[in-house]
């Protein structure tokens, strides 16, 4: 029999997981907070579930892709939460980025429960999910990586294995975010300067992007700076967790991390101005605000 695959958190990411592993044949339940977004799961060929429980049920191998670390822990041990109901011999694959110790403490619940778990964080973003063509940086154990070989297959591109020990993916996931986040910040400061000294946005755009200053976050965010438009793809809220779990991974190991520092600082404030909901390029608008720039270098 095929396996059955449930995806938690069927928003965009976890709607194109989910199409994927339609796609390559696999039932797949679903379950989402939102019942619109049930309600479109079904509609795309998955079973909507409306209760974890009954996903955990139904399911060989569970996706959790919610946005942090509070969603994991309710997804798997809140009332009537995946643990309660999975079978013994399942495997979750986490997705979400949290610190590498709750990854660790999560497995190890698990595991006393017969139920196996692959830190599993990935890359790619929406487009990626809906291509089937994610990075998986992931560890866990050797066992659970071959029962889910197929379902990795199905949604994944490339999928990196750094070990048995969970924990591992999620601290490369970190350091992924670290890059992500500071080239963001610095693309930003790159742009508000140029609109600083008259320079036409998108001519610089094209030049950027075809000289050695370009970068992946460059090349993906500027096009939202140079049309204005701050609609969410990316909340910039999702950057202040993010580099604050570097931090805290940074400072556990006695690393002083100075660019991680200033870039989270630059979110931050972003979002205390009232940007936190809308798209991270959003970070760019602190530069409107001399005052708030400086806070940012505050010591």
């Amino acid at each position: 029999m095929p396996k059955t695959v449930g995806v938690v958190g069927i928003g965009a990411m976890g709607q194109g997981v989910a199409n994927s592993l339609i796609r390559a044949g696999f039932a797949v339940t679903g379950y989402d907070v939102s019942a619109d977004v049930r309600a479109k799961f079904s509609a795309a060929g998955g079973i909507a579930c409306d209760r974890l429980a009954d996903l955990g049920q139904r399911s060989d191998v569970v996706i959790i892709l919610v946005v942090n670390a509070a969603q994991t822990e309710q997804v798997l041990f809140g009332t009537d939460g995946l643990a309660s109901t999975l079978k013994a011999g399942s495997v979750v694959i986490a997705s979400s980025t949290v610190a590498p110790a709750f990854a660790e403490a999560m497995a190890k619940r698990l595991e006393e429960q017969g139920i196996a778990m692959i830190d599993a964080p990935v890359s790619g973003g929406v487009v990626g999910a809906a291509a089937g063509k994610l990075t998986i940086m992931g560890s866990g154990p050797q066992s659970a990586y071959d029962a889910c070989k197929d379902v990795f297959d199905a949604y994944a591109a490339k999928v990196y294995r750094f070990g048995e020990q969970v924990g591992l993916g999620s601290k490369v996931k970190l350091i992924n975010n670290l890059l992500c986040g500071v080239h963001i910040a610095a693309a930003t400061e790159a742009m508000a300067l140029a609109k600083r000294q008259g320079i036409e946005p998108q001519l610089l755009y094209d030049v950027i992007t075809n000289s050695a200053g370009n970068s992946w976050a460059f090349q993906d965010r500027m096009p939202h700076v140079i049309a204005n438009d701050f609609a969410p793809v990316t909340a910039l809220n999702i950057f202040v967790k993010d580099l604050g779990l570097v931090l805290d991974m940074a400072d556990s190991s006695q690393f002083v991390a100075p660019l991680t520092k200033c870039a989270h600082r630059m979110f931050l404030s972003a979002a205390e101005a009232g940007h936190g909901l809308a798209d991270d390029t959003s970070v760019i608008k602190i530069f409107d605000d001399v005052g708030r720039v400086r806070s940012v270098l505050a010591p």
